[in-house]
């Protein structure tokens, strides 16, 4: 679908790669910034999960998941050990979450 603008700068002879620079991506740059900060929430999430199953980063790094996954022999005696991390993922994933709405709402003008 083609915008007014583009429609302008066509009409007048303008290069598409010259299009594409000056009047598309300075109005798509807020989306992909937004996407990308939700996409690193969910890799978060993914890491820590996949680390938690054991299918994620090696015991020799440190990872949310594997701290969580190593302290289940100790729950009953030390559940803050399982529960720190948890608690730390939901607030690193609620931070990111809150900062891509906050870009959101002032890079789109629309909103």
């Amino acid at each position: 679908r083609e915008r007014e603008y583009v429609i302008a700068a066509r009409a007048i002879g303008t290069p598409s790669w010259r299009i594409m620079v000056r009047h598309v991506l300075p109005n798509v740059a807020s989306i992909i910034i937004v996407s990308a900060v939700f996409n690193i929430a969910g890799a978060i999430i993914a890491e820590a999960g996949l680390s938690y199953l054991g299918v994620g980063i090696g015991p020799p790094l440190a990872s949310w998941g594997n701290m969580m996954q190593g302290s289940l022999g100790n729950f009953t005696d030390a559940p803050w050990l399982v529960i720190t991390p948890g608690i730390f993922i939901f607030l690193a994933t609620l931070s990111i979450y809150l900062l891509g709405d906050g870009l959101r709402d002032a890079l789109d003008p629309t909103l």
